[in-house]
Order: C-alpha cells, then sequence, then structure tokens
C-alpha cells in the first residue's frame, strides 16, 4: 500500500474536522437537512458536469444504496444526534465506525477478523472518548440509536464502496454517488423547510465550502481510497476528524485543552498507527508464510 495513497485519504476526515466550525461560525440557524442537500446536490451536479458520463441504468439501484448509506442517511443521522446530544456523545458514538467496518468486511467481504485490527478499533474509541467527552455529558435515547445508527450507516457505505466498484476513475464514481445522496435528500429536505429561505454572503461562504471542499473534493478522496486501501484501514482514518475539530478549535477559536483531551488526541494516534502497521504485519506473514 503506497503511503501517498494512505495519506490523500486521510486528508478527508481531517478536512471534515472543519464542518464544526464553518457550521456554526458560517452557517447559523439554518436546517441541517438544508445544509446536506445543499453540500451534496449542488457537488454531484458539478461533477457530472464535468465528467460528462451518465452511470448505466444496471449500477441504479446500487448507487441509491451507496448513495443513502454515504450521504442521505448517515447525514441525517448525524444531524439527529448532533441536535439530540452533546458534541462529545455524538462524536464518540461515531468513532465506532472502524469497529463495525470490520464485522461489515468479514460478512461482506469475506476477509478475516484480526486481532490488530480489533484492539485498533477498540482504542479508537477510547482515544475520541477522551478527546471529546465530558463528565456533564447526558444520553438521549433516541440520540444514541442516531449515533449508532450514523455510525452503522457509514460503515455499511464504506465496505459497499469496496464491494461495488464500477469501471470508472473515482471522479466519476464520486459525482454519480453524490447526486444520488442529494436527490434522496430533496423531500426530508423540504419537509424540514418553514419557508422559502434567505442565504447572507457568509452563509453562501460556507455552503460553498461544505459543498466544494467538505463535499466533491473530500470523497474523491474518499471513494480513491477505498479503491485502493483495505477498508478497515481507511476507516481508522475517521479519529482525524474529531481530531481536527478539537485542534481547530484550539488554534483558531481559542478553546482550551486539558491534559485528558491531549491524553485522548495521543491514543486516538496510536490507534491509527496501531491499525496500519500491524495489519500489514499480519498481511505481510501471511504472504511469507
Amino acid at each position: 500500500m503506497p503511503r501517498l495513497d494512505l495519506l490523500l485519504t486521510a486528508l478527508a476526515p481531517a478536512i471534515w474536522g472543519s464542518s464544526y466550525i464553518i457550521t456554526t461560525s458560517l452557517l447559523p440557524g439554518q436546517s441541517p437537512l438544508l445544509v446536506a442537500l445543499l453540500r451534496a446536490l449542488p457537488a454531484g451536479l458539478l461533477l457530472l458536469l464535468l465528467v460528462r458520463q451518465l452511470p448505466p441504468l444496471s449500477w441504479i439501484p446500487k448507487l441509491l444504496i451507496l448513495g443513502a448509506l454515504n450521504f442521505s442517511l448517515f447525514w441525517t443521522l448525524l444531524f439527529v444526534s448532533a441536535y439530540r446530544l452533546p458534541g462529545g456523545v455524538a462524536a464518540t458514538l461515531g468513532a465506532a465506525q472502524p469497529l463495525l467496518v470490520v464485522f461489515f468486511s468479514a460478512y461482506a467481504l469475506k476477509t478475516a477478523i484480526r486481532p490488530a485490527a480489533l484492539i485498533a478499533a477498540g482504542l479508537s474509541i477510547l482515544g475520541v472518548a477522551l478527546l471529546v467527552l465530558t463528565p456533564a455529558a447526558t444520553l438521549d435515547p433516541w440520540g444514541v440509536f442516531a449515533g449508532l445508527g450514523g455510525a452503522a450507516s457509514m460503515a455499511a457505505g464504506v465496505v459497499l464502496t469496496r464491494k461495488w466498484q464500477p469501471p470508472v476513475p473515482p471522479l466519476v464514481f464520486t459525482a454519480w454517488q453524490l447526486t444520488a445522496g442529494g436527490l434522496l435528500l430533496i423531500p426530508f429536505a423540504l419537509i424540514g423547510l418553514d419557508g422559502v429561505p434567505s442565504f447572507t454572503s457568509a452563509n453562501l461562504l460556507g455552503l460553498a465550502y461544505m459543498s466544494l471542499i467538505g463535499g466533491a473534493f473530500t470523497y474523491i478522496l474518499w471513494f480513491r481510497g477505498l479503491s485502493r486501501i483495505d477498508p478497515t484501514k481507511v476507516s481508522l482514518l475517521g479519529v482525524l476528524s474529531p481530531l481536527s475539530a478539537v485542534l481547530l478549535g484550539w488554534g483558531l477559536i481559542g478553546e482550551s485543552l486539558s491534559p485528558l483531551q491531549i491524553t485522548g488526541a495521543a491514543l486516538a494516534l496510536f490507534s491509527l498507527w496501531l491499525g496500519q502497521s500491524n495489519l500489514r504485519l499480519a498481511r505481510f506473514g501471511q504472504k511469507t508464510a
């Protein structure tokens, strides 16, 4: 596995960590589902115009499933979880994704469940919990259900994106998935609207960033990585998202970092290193046996 592929894929969750600051500073008060729709659909349509290649009819069902798992369902559950739970609880539940990918991959891709992958996934959950969870966090049953459902949705999307690889470049595959996910979000976004939305110049700047950088650009890198790297390795990169969010909050808006958070960040990075190196050694051992 070339190191460049891993670094390029890691850029995606690192950039996703900026979504919290962008949403709170440039998109306050906007409907989350409308923001999700305007993040996915314009990016998908723009990429479609760029690639000028529509999917074959036989691929439409798979693209609808992938669009729902990676975007529509995942983002909807993510917003529900964010509204009903403190941010730290929501992020900790989302960190369960790598663990779910291990089991989903075993079922759908027939990959072996390696102890190193389980240990790394467990440490990533603990690291994220220490990084973002506070003693005052409260639990809402529906919020917890949504958080776990969102993690399961993205985990299934990661595995099926690897399993269903059409003979097209990642740019084309991203355009198809973003468009499908955006189209599926339309009815949900319309139901949540109270009237015709209005946007300031700051809102438009935030939407442009979320759509072009946080949507199109990052998912091209993400899906490219999934076509080349073991899904269990890719999913562990997700710890970079809450880590990036905390570091941006510290560097840009002056949030403090406690010793416990620093410990969590170190543990999250260690879990990432452990997953990549140990999985590689396990595979090398299998080849030379």
